[in-house]
C-alpha cells in the first residue's frame, strides 16, 4: 500500500457553518456538503445538531 500524504482537512468557520445550513435546507446531503468543504461528515453533523458554531442557524435564517 502506498503512503499518501494528504493535506489536513480544513477548519470550518462561522461563515462556512452558515453556508452549510443553507445547503442543508436546499436538500443537499451531508456527505456531499462534507466533500465540498473537505471535512469529515461528522463536522457537518456537529453543525446541524448545534454542537458547533452555536448561532449559525439563526444567522443563516436571516440571510436565507
Amino acid at each position: 500500500m502506498a503512503n499518501r500524504n494528504y493535506p489536513p482537512t480544513r477548519r470550518l468557520s462561522i461563515q462556512d457553518a452558515v453556508q452549510i445550513w443553507i445547503r442543508h435546507w436546499d436538500g443537499e446531503h451531508q456527505h456531499r456538503i462534507a466533500a465540498a468543504f473537505n471535512v469529515n461528515q461528522g463536522r457537518i453533523s456537529e453543525i446541524l445538531n448545534c454542537r458547533l458554531f452555536a448561532g449559525s442557524r439563526e444567522i443563516a435564517e436571516l440571510l436565507g
